[in-house]
């Protein structure tokens, strides 16, 4: 065993400068929002700010760097995610920002993918959460209680026995979202075929709000989970930003019999996150499950008339017309957004004929069956690289 923080020969504090002038290159930032779940940096969306020279020469990523986490996260996502530094950082001049910092692996002592895989069980088994403070909504990490961490430190090519192993399955589960992406690409050209687009509506559909086409709109529960609970809980985790339900991560929750009809959902429901980051508020979903479950305070949930099905509405919602409009909402915002029921039901979308929404309907149900064999390979991935972790790192 070592101490987490003594296999590392260099610690890289973020930078965050400021806007670049006109005719300036400046120098490529990462933030968090580069970050995925699996630890993989993703390129899109990268901001470019003016930062001072000495500072790019001393603090530029490099291929094996490891970034952490270090402010940032919500109410219900610890701080302390990682992503590893892949050879494209190579490519380009990229740093980190303040919210984050780097960490450069001393390779006589550890291999850096090793160690990243260590950490990024750190965050995903929880263990982040007892290493956080919170000020002014922003979760920050307590660094030095999380170098204190004790790694396990089998030889150099056993770690990298390890990391080989925990690659080739994390490669597996990217390559399957991937395709489930595509999917949902498919779903929203689609859409976009038949209805047109909602902004400018070329096709000549009815126009209206969420309040003309709703009968009711409710929020969940405040209450807390509980081990052991008699139900389901669904919390706006389990809304992915793409539009479907991950049962991944349950907990669970008691709730009076008096007070069920008011926080369960049933199948057809409509499940909106109304708070959460800027980027993720409003995810949307529609819920086709027979069980009954409990939705937490920060999910509405809507249930439509007879003007739409309930996968339209979803549709109208996680369709580019739909998340630019619920970030032109939260534009102004300073840390978490919220977007109440009144907000929700003020949304401005078009009303197709239902026979044309039901031909809408019959095109996802036929893409959600290619969905469901890799939806389950995912999950089966996934599990094994929980068990992979717990084996290796405990």
């Amino acid at each position: 065993m070592a101490r987490l923080g003594d296999v590392f020969e260099r610690q890289i504090t973020g930078e965050w400068g400021s806007e670049c002038l006109e005719n300036e290159t400046g120098t490529n930032i990462l933030r968090t929002t580069n970050f995925t779940s699996d630890g993989i940096i993703n390129y899109n969306n990268v901001v470019v700010r003016s930062i001072k020279k000495s500072k790019v020469e001393s603090k530029r990523l490099h291929y094996g760097d490891i970034i952490l986490e270090k402010s940032g996260g919500t109410d219900k996502t610890p701080v302390g995610r990682v992503v590893f530094c892949d050879p494209y950082i190579e490519t380009g001049t990229y740093l980190c920002n303040n919210f984050t910092q780097a960490m450069r692996v001393n390779p006589s002592m550890a291999v850096p993918k090793y160690v990243f895989y260590f950490m990024w069980n750190l965050h995903w088994s929880g263990k982040t959460e007892l290493m956080q403070n919170k000020t002014t909504g922003i979760r920050n990490l307590q660094v030095k209680s999380y170098l204190n961490q004790a790694l396990p430190i089998p030889s150099l090519d056993e770690q990298r026995r390890i990391a080989a192993t925990l690659d080739k399955v994390t490669d597996l589960i990217s390559k399957r979202r991937q395709q489930l992406d595509k999917l949902d690409e498919l779903v929203k050209a689609r859409f976009v075929e038949m209805f047109g687009d909602p902004a400018t509506n070329p096709k000549g559909w009815d126009k209206g709000t969420i309040r003309d086409v709703v009968t009711e709109v409710k929020y969940g529960t405040s209450k807390p989970a509980v081990e052991g609970g008699t139900y389901k809980y669904l919390r706006m985790g389990n809304i992915t930003y793409d539009g479907h339900l991950d049962l991944t991560d349950l907990k669970y929750i008691d709730v009076p019999e008096s007070e069920l009809d008011k926080c369960t959902v049933k199948k057809g429901d409509v499940l909106f996150n109304r708070t959460n980051s800027k980027e993720l508020v409003g995810k949307t979903c529609v819920y086709n499950l027979d069980e009954t479950m409990v939705i937490a305070g920060y999910i509405i949930r809507v249930r439509v008339n007879n003007r739409v099905l309930p996968e339209y509405l979803s549709a109208v919602l996680n369709s580019s017309y739909g998340k630019k409009t619920l970030a032109e909402m939260c534009k102004a915002i300073v840390g978490q957004a919220n977007i109440n029921a009144q907000e929700l039901q003020n949304i401005q979308i078009v009303i197709p004929p239902l026979e044309l929404q039901y031909e809408f309907l019959k095109v996802i149900q036929k893409i959600e069956k290619i969905n469901l064999p890799i939806s389950r390979s995912l999950e089966k991935l996934q599990t094994l690289k929980k068990a992979l972790m717990q084996e290796y790192f405990g």
